[in-house]
């Protein structure tokens, strides 16, 4: 089959239609033209943000899309969730230059999911191993560092290590619902300690006045939308680093997402004080950003775990995805999950060094998985 790759440094060239249609029936909300497109089109990535895009297109002897990765040339380590400033800083010391590198990845996003996409009808292996080998060429062409691709599936990440790359591990703390009826059928696979804390920081909120409104993004107004993101943004404002959304993502890709955007407001006398907003597919519900404009008591807990646990059993979800890290998270009935990237490093005497570090901390962040495991909520005869 003969398959020709090419780039494109913004999805306005690509069809979206043609993109999506790689995605499969039930594709991850991140993943989507409108999503990534989205990023590029209202400034949240781009080569002044130090996310420039290099996308990898593949068309077949007829010209159609049959296969792409999304890929990003970066300057800054910001917004991977991978952390790699250890590497960058071995670099240094060697004088040497770690940036520019490319990432496969979406970005903002530390979830698990494809990275090389291919068209159902397409031969999957013929067309990954061409996207890969197309990206390791234009890794060596551009002088680049390495190339990462994050938070990749397992099927991916084997082949991405016979390709000459190496893994890395990390943790994640998620919900499965293994077919709960209501919430209290989930309470009551918990232990009864960890179920009556959860009571307790539920009741805390209520004690507060505060009411939770539920809120998709084909019913949200301009006036959600807009307080979405001013609620994000403060969070930036009190904390540190800068919303990497802008308002006019907001307004844009929130409507175009439909049903796969869900906000979760809490409100004080109909005025929204904090949100969770989180994107969903037909299986999962995603927590990706957190935003409030004062202080309540475990109003945190309630937008971001609570309420999304809720919303999963009453909408049949299968799995939520709250963000990554937090072992706070155990105790609310989330548990570790192994994630995996793998990278590339074109320096031969850096690449073996990093295989190295990466199988010592894979054996550090399994055995502290092992160890948490034993930290779980559930009853013996409730766990999921």
């Amino acid at each position: 089959m003969t398959l020709h790759v090419t780039t494109t440094e913004s999805l306005a060239e690509v069809c979206a239609q043609d993109w999506d249609a790689l995605l499969g029936p039930d594709p991850q909300p991140f993943l989507t033209h409108t999503f990534l497109y989205g990023l590029e089109r209202h400034g949240c990535v781009g080569e002044s943000q130090g996310w420039q895009p290099r996308h990898l297109l593949v068309q077949d002897a007829g010209g159609r899309l049959v296969g792409a990765t999304p890929l990003y040339v970066k300057t800054h380590p910001y917004g991977e969730l991978v952390f790699d400033w250890a590497w960058a800083d071995a670099y240094a010391r060697h004088g040497r230059a770690y940036y520019p590198k490319a990432v496969g990845a979406v970005p903002f996003t530390p979830v698990s999911g494809p990275r090389l996409l291919v068209h159902p009808d397409a031969p999957t292996a013929a067309v990954r191993s061409r996207l890969v080998a197309a990206t390791l060429a234009e890794a060596h062409g551009a002088g680049w560092s390495g190339v990462h691709w994050l938070f990749a599936r397992p099927d991916e990440t084997r082949l991405l290590e016979r390709e000459g790359g190496f893994l890395r591990v990390d943790l994640q703390y998620h919900w499965d619902n293994p077919g709960y009826a209501s919430w209290e059928d989930f309470l009551k696979r918990l232990r009864s300690k960890r179920r009556k804390e959860i009571r307790r920081e539920r009741e805390r909120v209520r004690q507060q006045g505060l009411a939770v409104r539920v809120v998709h993004g084909d019913e949200a107004t301009e006036a959600d939308l807009d307080a979405a993101h001013a609620l994000y943004a403060a969070l930036f404002d009190r904390k540190y680093g800068y919303p990497t959304l802008t308002r006019a993502f907001f307004r844009d890709v929130g409507p175009r997402l439909g049903t796969g955007l869900v906000l979760f407001f809490a409100e004080a006398r109909g005025r929204p004080v904090a949100v969770a907003i989180c994107l969903r597919d037909a299986r999962s519900l995603y927590g990706r950003y957190w935003g409030s404009a004062a202080r309540h008591d475990c109003l945190h807990f309630e937008l971001c775990y609570y309420q999304g646990i809720q919303y999963c059993i009453e909408h049949g979800l299968s799995r939520f995805e709250p963000g990554a890290q937090g072992e706070h998270k155990i105790p609310r009935g989330f548990l570790p999950m192994p994630t995996w990237s793998a990278h590339w490093i074109a320096d031969p005497g850096f690449a073996e060094a990093l295989r190295q570090w990466s199988l010592r901390e894979q054996a550090a962040v399994l055995q502290a998985y092992e160890a948490l495991m034993t930290a779980s909520p559930y009853r013996r005869q409730g766990r999921p």
